[in-house]
């Protein structure tokens, strides 16, 4: 068992709790990426989920976790966007006051999206860290209950719980390929898939730039890395040494791949014309992955985690346009 302050049955409360709220998604085989790979290929359609992405699942089984008392006096996150939708979302089916702190460079498909859900949106700072100063700040000051992206136990049971599915519909799984930001994601399916199976090799995908944790593993501590612009702005933030995720995906994760931006476009692309899928930047990167060759030791029995489809239409046309799928 992982040293971790996390076991197999945090996950199953979690996903018994989160039911009401969130969906199972579907899991569908891609014959065109088994014929390019020469592997069994399934996708885990998390683009499909309540908001469009993976993050009510940690968001649901955080919230509902609180004290009554506590959720009454409101709650409080920052995002690059699907974690604030996220928690909007919740909140507004509980009836909760909700503040989401978002930098200036969030899409602005995603902030309209949180306001439309009734939550308080404020836009502070250019990047994801001076954000999250101000959000802590007004924290201390209402407070309120701060909901973490992906820094909080129960946040990473929630989206553990894609493990669980996983390893309930697709029993001969072999490898995973997932995106990788903060860790929350990846931490939770790998902490699933391992404690079933050590032997299922976790891949974990982020762009090619700014990928905060794929540095921070490679140099072996938490490294501070400047943001750039990139498709994949999901993923986007730095990471901080006092993390859970960082020792869990260094426990959990067998190997990185990093993703230009180039391969993003085209997965997104390639996602669209062959599986009729909308799919953002960073929910594409594991696909991208898998597309250019850049998965080594590539299993029989893959699946491909595609964790959000939250794009501006804008940004899809102008892929579409300019990206070949590279089928």
């Amino acid at each position: 068992m992982i040293d971790f302050a996390l076991t197999l049955r945090d996950l199953y409360l979690a996903q018994a709790r989160i039911a009401p709220l969130v969906r199972k998604t579907p899991l569908v085989s891609s014959p065109a990426l088994a014929k390019l790979s020469g592997s069994e290929i399934t996708l885990k359609l998390e683009n499909l989920q309540e908001t469009g992405s993976f993050k009510p699942r940690g968001a649901a089984n955080k919230i509902l976790s609180l004290n009554p008392e506590v959720r009454e006096r409101g709650i409080i996150t920052v995002s690059s966007g699907n974690h604030g939708r996220a928690v909007a979302y919740v909140a507004h089916r509980l009836g909760l006051r909700a503040l989401v702190f978002l930098a200036d460079n969030v899409p602005a498909n995603k902030l309209n999206a949180i306001q439309k859900l009734g939550a308080e949106v404020i836009v502070q700072g250019k990047t994801y860290e001076e954000a999250s100063e101000e959000a802590y700040r007004l924290m201390a000051k209402e407070g309120l209950e701060m909901i973490h992206p992906y820094n909080d136990p129960a946040v990473i049971a929630g989206q553990g719980t894609i493990g669980l599915e996983l390893l309930d519909e697709f029993p001969a799984l072999d490898t995973v390929i997932v995106p990788l930001s903060g860790g929350g994601l990846l931490g939770g399916i790998a902490f699933a898939l391992k404690s079933a199976d050590p032997g299922i090799h976790v891949v974990g995908v982020s762009m090619e730039r700014s990928p905060a944790m794929v540095e921070s593993l490679r140099a072996g501590r938490v490294v501070e890395i400047v943001e750039e612009p990139t498709l994949a702005d999901a993923l986007a933030g730095n990471i901080h040494p006092c993390d859970y995720t960082f020792p869990l995906v260094q426990k959990t994760i067998d190997a990185t791949v990093l993703v230009s931006e180039e391969e993003i476009a085209s997965a997104m692309n390639f996602a669209l014309e062959e599986h009729h899928l909308v799919v953002e930047g960073g929910g594409a990167v594991a696909l991208a992955a898998l597309i250019s060759g850049k998965v080594k030791h590539l299993g029989k029995h893959v699946a491909v985690v595609v964790s959000g489809g939250n794009v501006d239409m804008s940004v899809l046309l102008k892929v579409a346009r300019e990206h070949p799928s590279g089928r």
